[in-house]
């Protein structure tokens, strides 16, 4: 699958670094969400308008609907050693499944351009009114299909 990746820049933060001189395990964590966000849109009804992400997926979900984070997976292949300029970060769509899809990410290095992390993050839309996970409906499985490429984990 060859599809369409995003490049984001996300900021690290001065408190974002351990004693070692390298993003913290969690404040990754943090920055997978400030990709997502800074790819795929902020959930709609959250939030005040602000800066268009890349691809506008998340915004015109339907009222009383969440999207959820079910699950993470992140590897990490060398640090992500703090620096005061924006981490690059590819993102993507890389399982669409029934009522579940995945993002992928690729954290480069912003001075070397080496690859440090590579995450993925389940995410599934959820009805408040309902208390339960929504089907993926065709057209956000198209939606999503347009930015499919290869997932990192199998």
């Amino acid at each position: 699958m060859s599809g369409h990746k995003i490049r984001v820049e996300v900021p690290m933060r001065w408190g974002d670094m351990d004693a070692y001189g390298h993003i913290n395990n969690v404040n990754l964590v943090r920055m997978m969400e400030e990709a997502r966000i800074a790819g795929f849109g902020v959930p709609g009804g959250t939030g005040k308008p602000g800066i268009m992400p890349q691809v506008d997926l998340f915004s015109t979900v339907p009222e009383n609907t969440q999207i959820l984070v079910v699950e993470h997976r992140v590897r990490y292949l060398k640090p992500l050693d703090y620096r005061n300029v924006p981490a690059h970060v590819d993102l993507w769509i890389s399982t669409i499944k029934a009522a579940s899809f995945d993002i992928s990410y690729e954290f480069h290095d912003p001075v070397d351009g080496g690859v440090c992390v590579r995450a993925a993050t389940t995410l599934a839309f959820f009805s408040v009114d309902e208390q339960r996970l929504l089907r993926l409906s065709p057209g956000n499985k198209e939606a999503l299909a347009q930015y499919a490429a290869d997932p990192i984990f199998r």
